[in-house]
């Protein structure tokens, strides 16, 4: 070997095929890749590369970018153009930063390619059509689709947040009528809670789709209850304050319940009745709270108690003169008539709060005689009174009345129930 390396010819030829080795390499170098320029140089195009632009989001809206896709050519070494490729940190920018309002033809500019690469972009410029943003702020409805499972209802949504902001171009500000959340309830046995988009709508129920919504999403929960409906409360009152005393006003702190039950019954219903509030032996102003009974199918009663304050004053008497007397329950096949009193009237002594009595007439009392089921003849009968509320009997107040009770005749008789006006009281 060493004979070899001290031969002059041995080193040439060896030097020759070294160098033969090196501009091999070189001109491979130059031409591996498509496009290669000769020169060491290629060229690679990328298609369909987004125009991506830059503005005030807050301030403007963009209506229109023709093209919104370009094609990019870049020329430089093979390795860097690989690097290049194989990373896509790269973009095409629409620079609309001191843009305004209207039509433009606006350059575009490569982003993020390295500085030894040429870039050309084709076209070279970009049509961009911008408009103002305007900003309304608008309530979010729920539109609950879907029926749940047998005998339940959807109650009424719950929406967080109930307000948001939608940006939509100037020219469309007007037509946003309303932003809603559809949530489906479906076969639901228990309550729904769901992350719901929101999508902006004109008067007419269609899609805005320019608009752009924020929170785009927002969390809607749906109550799954029994049918249900909102009804009066009716407080029943029972006994009555003592000789002296009366009631002068009664208050609830609730009118109405939500009553929940079967639909059938809901639909038949017309009030609630509550509790029942005792005013026996009631001499002062009282306060009493108490819970709303279920009754019949009703499963669910909101609220479920109610506070009723009774007020309490000395009471006042007054004498109604000649209060004419009603005969119920007679039968079509006879005559009744009232003998004793022979008017057919009496006078009641009535005891309430001043106010309530003053303004009491003969007229808002009636006086009731029951002759049901009693056979021909004369009777002694009691007479009921149908009062007017917070107003009561006298303490001395037992009145009775003699009635006759006959087959009729012919036309003679007088007309069934009809008192006789002949005499005075």
């Amino acid at each position: 070997m060493d004979q070899w390396l001290r031969n002059t010819n041995v080193v040439k030829v060896v030097a020759l095929v070294i160098g033969i080795l090196l501009w091999a390499v070189v001109r491979m170098d130059g031409s591996s890749i498509p496009g290669s320029t000769g020169t060491g140089t290629v060229e690679e195009t990328i298609g369909n590369v987004a125009v991506t632009p830059k503005y005030n989001e807050d301030q403007f809206f963009i209506e229109d970018i023709s093209p919104a896709q370009v094609t990019v050519t870049i020329a430089g070494r093979s390795s860097t153009l690989k690097r290049v490729l194989n990373s896509a940190n790269y973009s095409v920018e629409l620079d609309l930063t001191n843009t305004g309002k209207g039509e433009h033809m606006v350059p575009l500019t490569p982003v993020g390619f390295p500085s030894s690469v040429s870039v050309k972009i084709t076209p070279a410029y970009a049509k961009v059509v911008v408009d103002e943003k305007k900003n309304k702020s608008m309530p979010v409805t729920v539109q609950v689709t879907g029926t749940p499972a047998v005998g339940l209802k959807a109650g009424q949504p719950v929406v967080k947040p109930k307000q948001v902001t939608v940006g939509v171009p100037s020219r469309i500000y007007e037509a946003v009528e309303s932003v809603r959340a559809d949530v489906d309830v479906d076969k639901a046995d228990s309550p729904v809670t769901a992350q719901a988009k929101l999508v902006a709508y004109d008067k007419d129920g269609k899609a805005i789709e320019e608009a752009i919504i924020n929170p785009a999403v927002v969390e809607v929960e749906v109550p799954i209850t029994s049918p249900f409906k909102l009804v009066p409360l009716q407080v029943k009152l029972v006994g009555e304050p003592p000789p002296g005393f009366a009631v002068s006003g009664i208050r609830q702190s609730i009118d109405k319940v939500t009553v929940y039950g079967a639909q059938d019954m809901l639909d038949r219903l017309e009030f609630y009745e509550g509790p029942q509030v005792d005013l026996s032996g009631l001499k002062e102003d009282k306060e009493f709270t108490l819970p709303i009974p279920l009754r019949g199918d009703v499963k669910q009663i909101d609220p479920g108690e109610v506070t009723v304050s009774v007020s309490i004053v000395p009471s006042q008497t007054k004498i109604l003169e000649s209060i004419p007397l009603s005969i119920i329950g007679q039968n079509d096949g006879f005559h009744t008539s009232v003998l004793i009193p022979q008017s057919g009237r009496l006078n009641l002594t009535v005891e309430g709060a001043p106010d309530w009595i003053e303004k009491l007439k003969p007229q808002d009392v009636q006086g009731i005689v029951d002759v049901s089921n009693l056979p021909p003849g004369r009777h002694e009968v009691p007479v009921t009174w149908n009062l007017p509320t917070f107003v009561k009997k006298g303490s001395q107040e037992y009145l009775r009345a003699t009635v006759e009770i006959s087959a009729r005749e012919g036309d003679a008789s007088a007309p069934s129930g009809t008192a006789n006006p002949s005499s005075s009281p």
